[in-house]
């Protein structure tokens, strides 16, 4: 047996005893041992395998996966600037604390530096976005081998998933011959049992805070927050109001508020409603005035499963733990009741505005599709507007799994990270994305006649350009704004879709959703909208929201 296959053999027959179930290729030449190792387990049914031609969809199918799984999605690719397309993936999978096993095949050491073709430096590509990066080094037969290459692979396992989830690089540099060569021989035997090489267990919470009692408290739950349940049932025992964005699946209940955002713009309500002490699990970012509120808290209490690395975008943490307890206070409940009275009417003048439309609008879309969404579904947002546009429509419910990039907050990968998480759901699922996003991951659509299709809908919202920027400051400028922000386009998504074999339907009102999204497999549903025009509905939203919470206190 040649060294080359004897390496890629052992790896994966590793990563497969210490758990792997997903593996996504990119093909190309020098991966060739590693392809052909994944191609044998796959035809064993030890693993499934998912092909993807462009290197970054491939990326972001595996990096959807495992946000959804919580597991290590094995990522395997070529040498060169192949390598290169997995980096945004990367950094979106560090932020975000998703487990991947990224390993890119290399030209051997005396290639580089020398011109030879599609080689470059690859050692520590990815910089401080891996937790760990190992060059492996070229495969010997020699004794020994074997127990490296599985101590390796066992070491990149446990720091994909502890102490700090994320993505772990392996770089594995072969020599030709890089197919089977017909001898079996090799100088010590490469199966070693049935159990993974190494055993590698969690660290337990180490801080636990006791939370200084108080009736006037707040528990915000932000972007991938650990055991979000427990917390959320302590804050309604302690009689707290709780702010929930929506991929830390925790809005629910009656403590949940649907419209903080507006309520904490309005400057009076926020002041006579500063907390005493602010809770925050996950990382918070979607709302600037609940940013606001964090920064000027009397006190900010940041629950965190990782110490390394503990999310205060504002640097308002005076307390940091592993876990927090907070107390049920005595006394009456009027705090929360206020809270609950100003949400309630500001849900009720932002639902106000969006039934007058006729039309599609964009925060309607959203907050339609999420109360019309059954039980047990998925929900894929992209990371611009439509996650804001839900976060401020979303009405408290259960039984909604809602993922989005939110690590770094980009718009690449958006389809590729969707079909990964609905590949791994297994059931009904649905995408929430606007054009930009979708256009910048539209090679996402691109399927194998082999590779699975999810039952996927893809709604897009289609305003021709990025709208979240005429929300912004810079649709004030005077010259050039439309070009070098609105980044408009005239792509027609009907035949895009045509292209790629997809279906495609066009939302023509509000009330015909429901029809809309019906279907199975993998399909496109186009809302246009203006941008413009959903400026306007935006800042109608935001005024009658806060007429309505400055009733409310009166």
């Amino acid at each position: 047996m040649n060294p080359a296959t004897a390496l890629a053999t052992v790896l994966v027959d590793e990563f497969l005893r210490c758990g792997m179930t997903d593996a996504v290729l990119a093909p190309g030449s020098r991966s060739t041992p590693l392809a052909i190792a994944l191609q044998a387990a796959a035809s064993a049914g030890r693993v499934r395998l998912h092909v993807r031609m462009d290197e970054r969809s491939a990326a972001y199918l595996a990096l959807g996966m495992a946000k959804h799984s919580r597991r290590p999605v094995a990522l395997i690719c070529t040498s060169g600037t192949a390598a290169a397309n997995f980096h945004p993936a990367v950094i979106e999978a560090h932020e975000s604390h998703v487990p991947l096993l990224v390993l890119t095949a290399d030209r051997p050491p005396e290639l580089r530096d020398t011109g030879s073709n599609q080689t470059t430096d690859q050692v520590k590509l990815y910089g401080t976005a891996a937790r760990w990066s190992c060059e492996i080094g070229v495969p010997e037969e020699r004794p020994g081998m074997v127990a490296y290459w599985r101590s390796v692979a066992g070491r990149a396992w446990g720091l994909a998933l502890a102490p700090d989830p994320g993505p772990v690089h392996l770089n594995a540099s072969f020599r030709e011959p890089l197919i089977p060569d017909g001898d079996e021989h090799w100088c010590e035997p490469l199966d070693n049992g049935a159990r993974a090489w190494t055993q590698v267990h969690p660290p337990a919470p180490r801080s636990v805070l006791q939370v200084p009692r108080t009736q006037r408290g707040v528990l915000v739950v932000g972007d991938g927050a650990v055991n979000a349940e427990q917390y959320v049932a302590a804050a309604r025992e302690a009689g707290w109001p709780v702010m929930a964005e929506p991929t830390s699946n925790a809005r629910y209940g009656v403590h949940a508020l649907s419209a903080y955002h507006f309520l904490l713009d309005v400057p009076e309500f926020a002041k006579t409603h500063s907390p005493d002490v602010v809770v925050t699990v996950g990382k918070p970012g979607l709302s600037r005035p609940l940013l606001s509120m964090l920064r000027q808290a009397q006190m900010h209490i940041v629950v965190s499963d990782n110490l390394n690395r503990w999310p205060d975008p504002v640097r308002s943490a005076a307390h940091v733990a592993q876990a927090g307890q907070i107390p049920r206070p005595a006394g009456d409940r009027h705090w929360l009741r206020s809270w609950i009275a100003a949400d309630l009417a500001a849900a009720a003048a932002v639902d106000a505005v969006l039934d007058s439309y006729d039309e599609v609008t964009e925060p309607r879309l959203a907050r339609d599709l999420v109360a019309l969404l059954p039980t047990d579904t998925l929900l894929f947002c992209s990371a611009s507007m439509p996650i804001r546009d839900v976060d401020q429509t979303m009405r408290p419910r259960r039984g909604l799994q809602i993922l989005a990039n939110r690590g770094a907050s980009g718009i690449d990968g958006t389809v590729s990270s969707a079909l990964g998480a609905a590949l791994v759901h297994g059931k009904p699922a649905y995408a929430l994305l606007g054009d930009l996003a979708f256009l910048h991951d539209q090679n996402g659509l691109i399927l194998g006649p082999d590779d699975p299709r999810p039952d996927l809908a893809l709604i897009v919202v289609n305003n021709r350009g990025g709208g979240i920027f005429s929300l912004l400051p810079q649709a004030t400028l005077p010259d050039g704004f439309e070009r070098v922000f609105g980044t408009p386009h005239n792509v027609d998504l009907s035949c895009l879709a045509k292209a790629h074999g997809v279906p495609h339907t066009l939302l023509r009102s509000p009330t015909a959703l429901p029809q809309a999204i019906e279907g199975n497999g993998l399909r496109i549903v186009e809302a246009r909208t203006d941008r413009e025009a959903n400026a306007r509905v935006h800042e109608q939203l935001r005024q009658a929201a806060h007429e309505a919470v400055r009733k409310a206190m009166d």
